[in-house]
């Protein structure tokens, strides 16, 4: 049997933590309380999008017993997904798993994709932010916050900061404004201040929230 793929961690998250210690107050107070926990990767680009959709509008542990049902259906690892095991499954099957009509069909078409070779996986290292969203957004079922948590989750870049997240505003919210609703410009303003490693303090308020790692 394959080994699951080993987790890899960002290689700035050390620098990143003393960075947002030095200029936030929370991030100061927020960081120490979670040890040595990192975001991690495992290099699989499909299950990354896969696990983006599924989370999509429902919360972390919501999104991840649905995830687990789908995994074994699919008879995958949870940190290798493959697309053509996604449409060899039925659409009841997966409706019975927890996944939305709308999310079924998603996912299949972004298996689709994968399997017809018309994502660039392999420049996707090249490219800049703002280049792999556009290219993302054009997969069905793939908007703006999905391709962001690709880029946080699976390219680990550094300074993304997803203002179309609920848990990102309400972290905020919870964190700076003493639990008063914020806007997207309140959230922007904080997170310049977080820049250039927006990334990791979207994790840490993400953590905040809930315990449970996020993980995609």
């Amino acid at each position: 049997m394959a080994r699951p793929a080993a987790a890899v961690t960002p290689a700035y998250w050390d620098e990143a933590c003393k960075h947002l210690a030095k200029r936030d107050r929370v991030m100061r107070k927020l960081i120490p309380q979670f040890g040595e926990a990192r975001l991690q990767c495992r290099g699989d680009a499909f299950t990354t999008l896969a696990r983006s959709i599924v989370g999509q509008q429902i919360s972390v542990r919501a999104a991840q017993s649905v995830w687990e049902r789908f995994i074994a259906l699919s008879g995958g690892r949870s940190t290798r997904l493959q697309p053509a095991a996604v449409l060899g499954l039925e659409v009841t099957a997966m409706r019975e798993a927890g996944l939305s009509a709308r999310k079924v069909e998603y996912l299949r078409d972004l298996a689709t994709h994968f399997t017809d070779g018309t994502v660039h996986v392999r420049q996707w290292q090249q490219m800049d932010d703002e280049a792999i969203i556009e290219e993302l957004v054009a997969v069905r079922g793939i908007g703006r916050w999905t391709a962001e948590m690709f880029l946080i989750f699976h390219l680990m870049r550094p300074n993304v900061l997803p203002l179309d997240d609920v848990g990102l505003l309400r972290g905020i919210s919870l964190n700076y404004f003493s639990g008063e609703p914020v806007s997207r410009a309140e959230a922007r303003e904080v997170g310049d201040a977080w820049a250039p490693y927006r990334s990791v303090a979207t994790w840490y308020l993400w953590r905040s929230l809930d315990p449970v790692p996020v993980e995609y």
